[in-house]
């Protein structure tokens, strides 16, 4: 399960970010997940919501945004969104759209980030 370990990154990660902020809850998170980092977006959010529970994420709403496969292709020097083939295969086939070689550089798509954390802070009036 390679998205347990990837949704328990996240949500130390923002637990910490939110506590360094006194946070008093994390309203929300944004997450960016590549197409080729092969995690399921909705097996992640899911994993990170069970892992909130009684912690300052665990009202938070959790958006999985999704980036594209964008490349450069070593053959006819294209740059920009890839084809995908990812049916019936472990591991997507990328091409590039002008030429159909596969002989690409991967400039997006592999990553997964936190790109955005919400917090709500104590009324430091009150």
């Amino acid at each position: 399960m390679h998205e347990l370990s990837m949704a328990d990154a996240i949500v130390k990660t923002a637990i910490d970010v939110a506590e360094k902020n006194d946070a008093q809850e994390i309203t929300e998170v944004t997450i960016e997940v590549g197409r080729l980092a092969m995690l399921n977006p909705e097996q992640l959010k899911f994993m990170i919501e069970v892992l909130s529970e009684d912690t300052l994420l665990e009202k938070a709403e959790v958006i999985v945004n999704e980036i594209p496969i964008e490349i450069k292709c070593r053959s006819c020097d294209f740059e920009g969104l890839a084809v995908s083939d990812d049916s019936d295969h472990y591991v997507p086939i990328v091409t590039c759209p002008e030429c159909e070689e596969r002989n690409v550089e991967i400039i997006k798509g592999r990553e997964c980030n936190v790109k955005t954390i919400k917090i709500e802070k104590e009324d430091e009036d009150a």
